[in-house]
């Protein structure tokens, strides 16, 4: 379902609510790394998180929930966040996009990602980048695809100690844009299931099923298209809070979100045709229901016609009469007259290839 979030004409900018949906203390953490070591914790609150901070060092705060707004204020308030911007982190129904500020970058993405119920769940991500910090707030407590990211940091793996917090941002925001991969796989195996059933037996649980995949692929779409500017625009920073050795990595990342934007063109250009094709398969039905129809309507009228003159009753003791009614096998003749008629039409609708 497509989500609107709205304060009543009039209101303050600046006014600061949790979203109705928010409940409970936010869960924090903070992972602190250099190329030579790590630190990782959860906090109970943000001043013992903020104590923690070290600005000589990578530092990944990550706020897992929105119902706490004075805690959101007293983050913003160390890192000089700007009200709008926190404001727009509160609004959960956010159009993902990139805003600069004088020391950091203001991103807001979408997490796409199946839940423990295997229902898929669309969630609002904030990202704050600044020279040697990542702040990225969540919906929602205990689910994101950034599991990967931290095993990498705590192992050490790849570049991902040994780069900026630059580096971090990009990797937090290619997970959002991988994630998205599975997920088309999904709908790709949803879409041929309905093309299958469309083939056999078109029916309303195949429309039903056509629809819903329809309707996901305009909610990806929307959530996906703007992922392109934002990295567009970040690949062509020239702040300096992006190293060039990291733009490589985020136009990577612009080819895959292009390429997901291709897939989920093709799978919006497939259901059009099997909207298409499901109307010209009821209607393919309908005719072939009608033509059986039609064939067994005209067979019957020239034995509706013999039945209704033999239906007569004419007497036999007139001058005029029916000599038929008195053979001793007219009973016989009649049907066999009336098979010799069917088996003749049938023939004739065969050689015309109307059968």
């Amino acid at each position: 379902m497509i989500r609107f979030n709205y304060k009543p004409a009039g209101t303050s900018p600046l006014t600061l609510s949790s979203p109705s949906t928010a409940s409970g203390t936010p869960a924090l953490s903070l992972i602190q790394y250099n190329s030579e070591r790590i630190f990782e914790a959860e906090f109970e609150t943000i001043e013992d998180l903020l104590e923690r901070y070290d600005p000589t060092m990578v530092n990944w705060i990550d706020v897992d929930g929105l119902g706490d707004v004075d805690c959101l204020k007293k983050l913003a308030a160390h890192f000089s966040i700007h009200p709008l911007a926190l404001e727009d982190v509160l609004d959960t129904t956010q159009r993902p996009k990139l805003e600069r500020y004088a020391e950091h970058f203001f991103i807001v993405g979408e997490m796409v990602y199946y839940n423990s119920e295997n229902v898929l769940c669309f969630e609002q991500v904030s990202l704050f980048l600044g020279a040697t910090f990542v702040i990225s707030i969540q919906e929602e407590k205990g689910h994101d695809v950034f599991e990967r990211i931290r095993q990498r940091l705590r192992s050490g793996a790849g570049q991902s100690r040994s780069m900026g917090a630059d580096y971090l941002a990009y990797a937090l925001l290619d997970a959002t844009v991988d994630q998205m991969f599975p997920v088309l796989e999904n709908v790709g195996d949803s879409i041929e299931d309905v093309e299958e059933g469309l083939l056999i037996k078109p029916g309303p649980k195949s429309l039903t099923k056509l629809y819903e995949a329809k309707r996901l692929l305009l909610l990806l779409r929307r959530t996906v298209w703007p992922h392109r500017e934002i990295f567009n625009s970040l690949i062509r920073d020239e702040s300096g809070l992006i190293h060039r050795e990291t733009q490589i990595f985020l136009r990577d990342c612009y080819d895959h979100v292009t390429q997901i934007i291709d897939i989920i063109e093709s799978y919006r250009d497939l259901t059009a045709g099997l909207m298409d094709l499901y109307i010209s398969s009821l209607s393919f039905r309908t005719n072939e229901i009608m033509r059986i129809l039609t064939i067994v309507s005209v067979i019957f009228i020239p034995l509706t016609f013999l039945a209704g003159v033999y239906g007569m009753n004419f007497n036999v003791e007139l001058p005029m009469n029916m000599p038929e009614l008195n053979w001793r096998f007219g009973y016989l003749y009649f049907w066999g007259l009336c098979g010799v008629i069917a088996v003749a039409m049938l023939l004739f609708f065969k050689k015309k290839k109307w059968l």
